[in-house]
């Protein structure tokens, strides 16, 4: 049957708006989608084209490309950790791949299966807590696997490893900011004795898992400050592709294509009043109308930083009053002009101007749990996840705070912080929202 002309058209154009979500901050790396028609109002029941369960719960992401969805998660009864491909219109599992197998736990806050996968289109890469990695193509055959222990030593971080692989200009980068030395912490060693201890950026050929290159990143910070649970973020300025890295009390600016640091902001622990507090750093930095975002740890202040900055002692552009705008572990959206963070132990959030860091609203969401996940921001609706599973749907833009609902979409428990909270961002693709609570996958669309 040949279709009208206008229906061709009208389907072609609904395809082109729908967007991938790549990694674990979607298609700009800065929590918004250009996606439209999404829901305000759900539920379980509600709004839900399909639901499937999942083996266990973990904080990744998960991420969205064309017809198919992907996940990391743990096997708990096999101690295994797999990477997962779901139809996407569907909820089928098309195939699961077993990546690292023995622990799955080394404390009570989260597991090895943390950090979310990341394609291209012909690369899906899954990275474990472990240092194993592996790289299929969209139809679950292996292109290669890993175990950077061998060559780099495990990751020395006290909590477990968080950071998410990213690609970027046919490169993959997998970013390790640990603990200069090794250590014991709740009975499991970390780092590899012998291997050098030093922060670093790897980036590897997506296509062989061979190294490119591997950037050192020293700083001043001390201890535990000197462990961040970020991951890179890359984005265009004056015709120049740049990458963001923030932790060890720094946020320091690479070129991307070689990893050669030419600006740094350092540091928000300065020596003298409230120095050496020895705190990780969890959010990512997030980059916007010519500013860099980075928020420092544990109610401390937001700091921003221009672009087109270069050296070693780069003033903040702003920093913010941490009484009104802080953030310890979401990481910032920036949509549409504006910075959007959220307070996880407030529960509120805060639009704010990227330039001048002026705050043109912040509302208190009345959670009764806090957030630990990241913003998600589309179709001028911002939503993000408590730790009960509850997705808060907040309205972008405007002069003032606008709750618009409250969604119910975990299991009925109440997790306080532990590994059976929800701290799964929400991804937006194909018209959708894919949701990750404790036991489920939602896809949630009109």
């Amino acid at each position: 049957m040949k279709l009208p002309y206008f229906l061709v058209f009208a389907l072609a154009a609904s395809f082109a708006q729908a967007e991938n979500w790549p990694n674990w901050r979607g298609p700009q790396m800065d929590g918004s989608s250009p996606e439209k028609n999404l829901p305000a109002k759900f539920s379980t029941t509600e709004g839900v084209k399909w639901s499937v369960d999942v083996p266990a719960i973990s904080a990744s992401v998960p991420v969205v490309w064309g017809d198919k969805v992907f996940l990391t998660a743990p096997i708990v009864d096999k101690q295994q950790l797999v990477g997962l491909c779901y139809d996407a219109k569907t909820g089928k599992e098309l195939w699961r791949k077993v990546v690292s197998e023995g622990g799955l736990q080394w404390d009570n806050k989260s597991n090895l299966a943390s950090p979310s996968p990341v394609t291209d289109g012909e690369h899906v890469i899954f990275l474990f807590a472990d240092a194993v990695a592996a790289s299929f193509d969209l139809e679950g055959n292996l292109q290669w696997k890993r175990d950077f222990k061998e060559t780099h030593g495990a990751f020395a971080t006290q909590w477990t490893y968080g950071s998410s692989p990213m690609l970027d200009g046919g490169k993959l980068y997998i970013q390790v900011l640990q603990r200069n030395e090794t250590f014991e912490f709740q009975g499991f060693p970390k780092g590899t004795p012998g291997k050098d201890m030093t922060s670093y950026i790897l980036a590897v050929d997506p296509a062989t898992g061979k190294d490119l290159w591997k950037q050192l990143r020293k700083t001043p910070a001390e201890v535990e400050s000197l462990e961040a649970f970020s991951s890179p973020v890359f984005g265009e300025h004056n015709g120049k592709r740049v990458m963001l890295i923030s932790g060890g009390d720094t946020l320091t600016m690479h070129d991307a294509a070689s990893g050669d640091e030419y600006a740094r902001l350092t540091t928000w622990n300065l020596p003298g009043e409230g120095y050496n507090k020895f705190f990780r750093l969890v959010a990512s930095p997030v980059m916007g109308d010519g500013v860099a975002l980075v928020c420092a740890p544990k109610n401390s202040p937001v700091f921003a930083m221009p672009l087109d900055s270069k050296g070693l002692e780069v003033q903040p552009l702003w920093t913010s009053d941490p009484k009104i705008v802080t953030s310890d572990v979401s990481t910032p959206a920036y949509y549409d002009g504006s910075f959007y963070l959220v307070d996880s132990g407030r529960r509120t959030v805060s639009r704010v101007e990227p330039k001048t860091g002026k705050v043109i609203w912040t509302g208190e969401t009345g959670s009764k749990a806090k957030f630990e996940s990241s913003p998600t921001v589309a179709d001028g609706k911002l939503y993000i996840t408590n730790f009960w599973g509850d997705v808060y749907v907040v309205k972008a833009g405007g002069d003032s705070f606008e709750l618009l609902s409250v969604n119910s979409m975990g299991n009925g428990s109440k997790p306080n912080g532990d590994a059976a909270s929800c701290r799964s961002s929400i991804a937006a693709a194909n018209g959708c929202l894919f949701i990750r609570t404790q036991e489920k996958l939602y896809c949630v669309g009109q």
